[in-house]
């Protein structure tokens, strides 16, 4: 049998932001909007993202992360252009996207993510909270956590709270007699050296998963390319992030890139490979990283 190939990308921030209402600028979404208008306009490219996408679909794997910031202010008029994009990568049941900070910049517009994506959100069982969303698909669980919540000018933290936290440990238990292969997606990394940027009850999650274990972490933010490696029940965890999905290098930034995880079943318990296709100078995509994980 042939492995199950599971595609990861981040942080698309859908180019070209439409023009705000004025009424839309106040508060932290003005400097926001100051930041892109000066500086992320000209590496976040609508090109780059759909060169990515075009690439991911010619390798034709079983299912698609997107682990969030869809959209950029959180601007009414962003939703329905990113779902629109969203459909153009996949429909619901080969695609979960889950929510990042910037899909809920501002208080107004936080739960208009939800709405919007409410089908790639949406766990298998019926009338289930959001978070965590519980998707089978092959020999995968992917179990979907959102640390998406509005924050003060400056801050791009993430949160679990109480709540998702326990339903997630609720989740790990009912997987302990299982032999299938649990992935976190979560948008904010596990460990973060920038206190503006952390999630803020990380350490509530590693413990969980320290107790729990899953096989493999998938997360974004960051924009860039990363492998962490967290203790579970019966060893170390990997932990990848990927660079965003639409940019092209800046600074410390790396190029657009997505990862693709082929994942199954062996002898030993469970094998996976990682595969990193990123752009090049030519907007072209290339394979410059393969590696055994587990």
């Amino acid at each position: 049998m042939a492995p199950f190939t599971l595609a990861h990308l981040s942080d698309p921030h859908l180019p070209p932001l439409p023009r705000p209402r004025l009424l839309e600028l106040a508060g932290k979404r003005a400097l926001g909007y100051i930041n892109w208008t000066r500086n992320r306009h000209k590496y976040q490219r609508r090109d780059v993202l759909d060169v990515l996408v075009a690439d991911i679909k010619a390798q034709a794997p079983d299912h698609i992360a997107v682990t969030g910031d869809l959209v950029n202010l959180a601007l009414e008029a962003e939703f329905a252009p990113a779902l629109a994009w969203l459909e153009g990568v996949g429909p619901p049941d080969r695609v979960t996207a889950i929510p990042g900070n910037h899909d809920a910049y501002v208080s107004a517009t936080s739960h208009r993510f939800g709405e919007t994506f409410l089908h790639y959100i949406a766990g298998d069982a019926p009338g289930a909270a959001a978070f965590p969303a519980v998707r089978r698909r092959g020999p995968l669980a992917l179990i979907s956590l959102s640390t998406a919540v509005p924050t003060l000018p400056l801050m791009a933290t993430g949160t679990l709270g109480r709540e998702q936290l326990a339903a997630f440990e609720q989740v790990l238990a009912q997987f302990a007699a299982e032999d299938v292969f649990r992935v976190l997606l979560v948008h904010h990394p596990l460990k973060s050296d920038a206190r503006q940027k952390r999630m803020t009850d990380s350490a509530d999650l590693l413990a969980l998963i320290k107790r729990h274990g899953v096989e493999l972490i998938l997360h974004g933010h960051d924009h860039v390319h990363s492998t962490m490696w967290f203790e579970g029940p019966n060893g170390n965890i990997p932990a990848i992030g990927v660079p965003s999905a639409s940019a092209i290098a800046h600074g410390r930034y790396p190029e657009a890139a997505y990862n693709l995880f082929a994942i199954e079943k062996d002898n030993a318990g469970w094998r996976c490979e990682q595969i990193v296709r990123s752009l090049d100078h030519g907007l072209h995509i290339r394979q410059i990283k393969r590696t055994r994980l587990i």
